[in-house]
C-alpha cells in the first residue's frame, strides 16, 4: 500500500477506535489501537507496511512532543527539576548499565556491546504512552507533572546511548569522554536549536499580528502546526537531538503565549486544532505499533522454533527487571529530591511507598523504543549480520506491550489506594484566579467623581444603572468562589450553610435556564435557515455568536453545579 494511503488510513482508525474506546472504558485507548493494528496486519492478505524509523520520528513524534512541551505548567516543571534531571538522566544511565549486564548475563550469546544498546532502547519512557495511559486515572498532579518532565527528556539521553552502544558493536571502541561531550552537544544543542526557532517564529508572528491583529488568525495557527517539524528537521541537520528541539520550541511558544492575551480567535483556533492534531497522531502512533507486531513476532519465533517460550521468559523477566531498576532508583535516587520539594512547598503530595509503586508503574515504553530498536542497522561493518538484531527488536517490543498491559492493569488499583487529597491545588487556583478576575471587574465599573461630574447627567444614570446588573452579575459569581467563612466569623454568623446552599443552586438553576435559551435560540436559527428566510454566511455567523456565549457558559455551569454539592447536569442540559 502506498505510504499516503497508510497514513491517510491509520489517522481515520486512530479517529474510529477513539469513538469505540468511549464505550469499552474498562480498556485503555492504547492497548485498543495495538491489538487492532496487530488484528489488520496478522492474515497474510492483510495490512504490511514498510516501516522506516526516521519517517516514523518526523510525522508523528515532533507534533505530540511539541504539544507536551507547549502544554506542561511551566512553573511546576522548573519547580521540580532536580527529580526530573535525576530521572531523565540518571536513571537511563542507572538502567543501561544495570539492564545491560543483566541482559548479557541472563543471554550470553548476546555481546555486550548489543546488550547495552537493548537496555538503551528500553531506557526511555514515552511521553505519549505515559499521557495517554495515565490521564483520566487520578495521578496527583506534581507526581504526573515529574513524570511528564522524565519522559520529555530523557530520549535525548536514552537515544545518545544507544547511539555509543550501535558505534561500540560496529567498530569494538567505545570512549566515555565522547559519549559524555557527544550528549552535551546533542541535549544542549537540541534545546538550543528549538528555544532558537520557537522564539523566531514568536517575534515574526507578534511582528505581523501586531499589524493585521486576528485577521491573520487560521494562516498563524497552520504555521504553529509545522513548528514542531521545523525544528525537528533543523536539529536533525545541525546533529542535534530533533526530539529536544521540538519540546523546546513548544516551551518557548508557550512563554511567547503569555503575552498574547487579545487574539481570541487565534488563541480558540489553536486550542481546538491541537486537540485534533494530538487525538489523530496519538492513535496513529499506537496503530503503527500494532501493525508491526505481528512481523517482528513471525519472524523472532521463526527463528527461534520450539523455543519460543523461552523468548517469552526472557521478554517478560527483562522488562520485569527494567520496572525493578526503576522503582529501586526512584527509592534511593529521587525520593530526598521529592521529600525536599514536599517540605519546600513545591509538591502537595506527600512521598510514600503507593507513590513511588505508582510511578514506578507508569514508566510505560512506546514508540520512541519501537523506532529505536527498528533503527539498528542491519549489517556489521564489515557485511556481517548485526547480531541478535531480530532478538533485540522482539525484547524491545515485548517491553512495550508489558509496561502498557502491567500499567493498565496496576496503576488503577494502586491509585485507588492513595488516601484521598481533598480539593487539588490547580482547582484551588483556578478557583482564586476567576475571584480575582469577578473583583477586578467590579473594580473597574466605578465610575471616577471628576469623570461623572463632566458627562451627561442621562449617560451617568445609565451607566450606573448597567453597572448595577454587571455588578450583581459577578457578586453571583463571587458567591460560589470565595472560600467557605471560619465558623464563629460574622460572615459565618450571618448566612446558615442552608441559605448560602439554597442561593447556589438558584444560580445553578438560572445558569441552566440561560444554556436552555441558548439551545432554543440555535434551533430557531436552523429553522429559518430551513425555511430559507436567512443565508449559510448569515448562520454561521449568528451560530458562531452563541456557541461562544455557550462554552464559558457550560464551564460556569460546572463550577456552580460542584459549589452547590451537584454532580451531574440533568439529561435535559447535557
Amino acid at each position: 500500500m502506498h505510504n499516503v494511503e497508510t497514513v491517510l488510513l491509520v489517522l481515520m482508525l486512530g479517529a474510529l477506535t477513539g469513538i469505540a474506546a468511549r464505550y469499552v472504558r474498562a480498556i485503555p485507548l492504547p492497548l485498543i489501537q495495538i491489538a487492532l493494528g496487530a488484528v489488520l496486519s496478522w492474515p497474510e492478505q492483510g495490512l504490511h507496511i514498510s516501516f522506516d524509523p526516521e519517517l516514523f520520528l518526523l510525522l508523528f513524534i515532533p507534533p505530540l512532543l511539541f504539544a507536551d512541551g507547549w502544554r506542561i505548567p511551566k512553573r511546576e516543571f522548573f519547580a521540580l527539576y532536580r527529580p526530573i534531571l535525576k530521572l531523565a538522566l540518571g536513571l537511563v544511565l542507572f538502567t543501561v548499565i544495570g539492564l545491560g549486564y543483566l541482559i548479557h548475563w541472563m543471554i550470553p550469546e548476546m555481546p555486550l556491546a548489543v546488550a547495552f544498546a537493548l537496555a538503551a532502547v528500553v531506557s526511555p519512557t514515552d511521553a505519549v504512552a505515559v499521557s495517554a495511559i495515565t490521564r483520566n486515572l487520578g495521578m496527583p498532579a506534581q507526581t504526573m507533572r515529574v513524570l511528564e518532565g522524565e519522559s520529555l527528556l530523557n530520549d535525548a539521553s536514552g537515544l545518545v546511548a544507544l547511539k555509543f552502544a550501535v558505534a561500540a558493536t560496529l567498530t569494538g571502541v567505545f570512549s566515555w569522554t565522547a559519549v559524555a561531550r557527544d550528549f552535551l552537544w546533542i541535549a544542549l544543542g537540541g534545546i538550543g536549536v528549538g528555544a532558537l526557532i520557537g522564539w523566531g517564529f514568536a517575534v515574526a508572528r507578534d511582528t505581523v499580528t501586531r499589524r493585521l491583529g486576528d485577521v491573520a488568525a487560521t494562516q498563524m495557527v497552520l504555521l504553529l502546526v509545522l513548528l514542531p517539524f521545523a525544528a525537528y528537521i533543523v536539529g536533525e541537520r545541525v546533529g542535534v537531538s530533533g526530539i529536544l528541539a521540538a519540546v523546546a520550541a513548544g516551551v518557548m511558544t508557550n512563554f511567547a503565549d503569555l503575552s498574547r492575551s487579545e487574539f481570541v480567535a487565534e488563541r480558540m483556533q489553536t486550542e481546538g486544532t491541537w486537540a485534533m492534531v494530538e487525538s489523530a497522531f496519538n492513535g496513529a502512533v499506537f496503530l503503527l505499533l500494532g501493525l508491526q507486531l505481528p512481523s517482528i513476532i513471525g519472524e523472532t519465533l521463526h527463528e527461534a522454533g520450539h523455543l519460543w517460550w523461552m523468548l517469552a521468559g526472557q521478554a517478560v523477566a527483562i522488562s520485569s527487571a527494567l520496572l525493578v531498576l526503576r522503582w529501586i532508583w526512584l527509592t534511593l535516587g529521587v525520593q530526598g529530591s521529592l521529600w525536599k520539594a514536599h517540605s519546600d512547598g513545591k509538591m502537595a503530595e506527600r512521598p510514600s511507598h503507593l507513590l513511588t509503586l505508582a510511578s514506578t508503574l507508569a514508566g510505560i515504553r512506546g514508540a520512541v523504543t519501537l523506532a529505536g530498536a527498528l533503527s539498528i542497522p542491519m549489517l556489521l561493518n564489515n557485511g556481517a549480520p548485526f547480531p541478535g538484531r531480530n532478538l533485540l527488536v522482539f525484547l524491545a517490543t515485548g517491553t512495550i506491550l508489558f509496561t502498557l498491559v502491567v500499567a493498565s492493569i496496576g496503576l488503577p488499583l494502586v491509585l485507588r489506594r492513595l488516601p484521598p487529597r481533598g480539593e487539588p491545588a490547580a482547582s484551588r487556583e483556578e478557583r482564586r484566579a476567576r475571584l480575582a478576575a469577578c473583583q477586578a471587574a467590579i473594580a473597574s465599573m466605578v465610575l471616577d467623581k471628576a469623570h461623572a461630574q463632566a458627562a451627561d447627567p442621562q449617560w451617568v444614570a445609565q451607566y450606573q444603572e448597567s453597572a448595577g446588573r454587571l455588578t450583581q452579575e459577578y457578586r453571583k459569581r463571587i458567591d460560589l468562589l470565595e472560600d467557605a467563612p471560619q465558623p464563629g466569623t460574622p460572615e459565618a454568623l450571618a448566612e446558615t450553610p442552608d441559605v448560602v446552599h439554597q442561593r447556589r443552586r438558584r444560580y445553578v438553576v438560572e445558569l441552566e435556564l440561560r444554556l436552555k435559551t441558548l439551545h432554543v435560540e440555535r434551533t430557531a436559527l436552523y429553522a429559518e435557515r430551513h425555511a430559507h428566510r436567512i443565508n449559510d454566511e448569515s448562520l454561521r455567523s449568528l451560530v458562531g455568536e452563541l456557541d461562544l456565549q455557550e462554552v464559558p457558559l457550560r464551564k460556569r455551569l460546572a463550577v456552580a453545579r460542584l459549589a452547590a454539592g451537584l454532580d451531574a447536569p440533568p439529561n435535559g442540559n447535557r
